[in-house]
């Protein structure tokens, strides 16, 4: 019996993902849509500029030692984190248009 094939490349490699601090960033998102509601961050006013302030807050209080944020009491990196992908989908999504690169 010959080998198998399977064609794949040039599709995502998922496999590249470290789990465990996408885990830690849906932890965040799950207590910002009990807080708030379900995707509210998409319908934030001027979004972008209000998530890098917050992502530089978080960095910030993580640089200064302070671990976990004491409102939720998740990784501040874990919050940092989550404002990025937030940043960049808003850029991806920017104009209701997606963009790739």
């Amino acid at each position: 019996m010959s080998a198998g094939r399977k064609f794949d490349q040039g599709k995502l490699q998922w496999w590249l993902l470290p789990i465990t601090p996408v885990e830690a960033i849906i932890r965040v998102l799950m207590f910002g849509a009990k807080k708030y509601a379900p995707n509210n961050w998409q319908k934030i006013e001027n979004a972008e500029e209000r998530y890098f302030d917050a992502a530089l807050r978080h960095l910030m209080a993580w640089r200064q030692g302070e671990k976990y944020d004491p409102e939720s009491g998740h990784s501040h990196l874990a919050h940092a984190g989550c404002c990025i992908l937030f940043m960049l989908w808003f850029e991806i999504h920017r104009c209701g248009k997606k963009t790739h690169g």
